[in-house]
């Protein structure tokens, strides 16, 4: 498969899109150590709009990601994640409802997750996991997750058809990001979660969709220095070699979550 920085590259070329400064991971957030000093105060009694829960609460944020939660949350919390990483899918099936459920609905932590390409599917899995928009966003990543077990296994022989993969790489990197979820058969699992093929391929097909997704992986990797996933950022500090959930837990509990 073609590397993760050529691909990137090649696919930024192909959209001559430009590259303008990277976003501010910190989304204007203060150090870990000062927002747990700062606890208190309005945003932390804040209450989700009338008849939801702040987990229902879901914005496409500045930065390109989607963030669920209170925005004005004291605590926030980052992810960059690739869908067909096994150990992100890790994170998703053990981490997502705990953190949902213990700390995003409280309104003092908000979570935030940002498409990070690293294996050559990872462009049209990503424009899939996006189509749909922001409600339903973080429902399909958990399902993509809880579901990645079969991807990754025909992942794994696919990569090893030699005709295919030679196939691919003959072709642009945006009708090569369609042989992929195509092959995978990520078209079908978006149809059994709400999206038509029409919207699907339309979303494949998107030049501004495709811009936005490559241009955020660039960006965390020229700016942020950002290079495997997943990757977490806590009050625009990043996490250092920890990946699984009671690590990130312990991080959240830390900052006064």
């Amino acid at each position: 498969m073609m590397p993760i920085r050529l691909f990137v590259a090649a696919t930024a070329l192909l959209l001559a899109a430009a590259c303008s400064k990277g976003p501010d991971v910190t989304n204007g957030t203060v150090p870990v150590a000062a927002a747990a000093a700062g606890r208190g105060g309005a945003q932390t009694t804040a209450h989700p709009p009338a008849g939801q829960k702040w987990t229902d609460v879901v914005s496409r944020t500045p930065e390109g990601g989607f963030r669920m939660g209170n925005p004005d949350a004291p605590i926030k919390l980052v992810e960059y994640g690739s869908r067909t990483c096994p150990t992100c899918g890790a994170f998703g099936q053990t981490g997502m409802r705990p953190l949902e459920e213990k700390y995003v609905t409280a309104g003092k932590v908000s979570y935030e997750f940002r498409d990070f390409m690293v294996h050559a599917p990872d462009l049209g899995v990503a424009l899939l996991g996006q189509c749909a928009g922001a409600q339903p966003f973080f429902p399909i990543l958990e399902a993509m997750y809880v579901g990645q077990p079969p991807f990754l296994e025909k992942l794994e022989g696919i990569s090893k058809d030699q005709a295919f993969v030679s196939q691919v790489q003959a072709v642009s990197p945006v009708a090569g990001a369609t042989m992929w979820v195509d092959k995978l058969g990520y078209v079908d699992f978006m149809k059994q979660h709400g999206l038509s093929e029409t919207q699907a391929r339309a979303c494949l097909a998107d030049p501004k969709r495709i811009e936005a997704v490559t241009t955020l992986t660039k960006h965390a990797m020229d700016d942020l220095e950002i290079n495997g996933t997943p990757t977490f950022i806590l009050n625009g500090q990043k996490l250092d070699n920890q990946v699984v959930w009671p690590q990130i837990e312990q991080a959240l509990k830390a900052a006064g979550a």
